[in-house]
């Protein structure tokens, strides 16, 4: 399938439950090999200064909370995988068709002009500064500049674990 082919779609989600679908659809994904059909899965975050005892503070808040955004090929099996996954209420669109977002809106939400120079190459040590894994250390496996990601291993259960991450959501150590 060609990349042209994917679009930017809109699910709909339990509040609360964004990080949780994305993170439930990045591991269906690596588990059924659907790199080539979903992309990317995005929740899409913005800086937000706040002001407590005299300190500011920039912390990350949701841009749409109860959404997640999904670079996608759609077809019937991308659609039942995203549908189907627990704390997707259904995609974004009349009835049961999903529309997929036009380049104006992609434009606004600011998911083309995310790219992310890196600085580190394959056996790096990084930490892991947003998203379910924060805190987390490991070593640079591989890097995909074109999804502009990285996939470090974790030690879970005693095994190592691949584990996916955009460029913006570690640091090295």
């Amino acid at each position: 399938m060609a990349e042209t082919e994917a679009k930017w779609y809109v699910v709909h989600t339990y509040s609360g439950y964004e990080n949780k679908v994305k993170a439930d659809l990045d591991k269906t994904i690596e588990n059924r090999k659907l790199q080539d059909v979903i992309l990317e899965v995005a929740v899409p975050m913005q800086d937000v200064v706040e002001l407590k005892n005299g300190v500011k503070k920039v912390t990350q808040k949701k841009m749409f909370p109860g959404y997640v955004i999904i670079h996608m090929v759609m077809n019937d099996d991308t659609w039942y995988v995203v549908r189907n996954t627990r704390g997707v209420t259904g995609f974004v669109g009349p009835g049961s068709k999903p529309v997929p977002l036009d380049d104006a809106e992609i434009d606004r939400m600011g998911i083309h002009n995310t790219e992310v120079t890196m600085d580190f190459k394959v056996g790096d040590a990084v930490t892991v500064i947003s998203g379910v894994w924060e805190g987390t250390a490991g070593v640079i496996r591989s890097i995909n500049e074109g999804k502009q990601s990285v996939t470090i291993h974790v030690d879970m259960f005693g095994r190592e674990t691949p584990v996916e991450l955009a460029f913006a959501e570690v640091k090295r150590m």
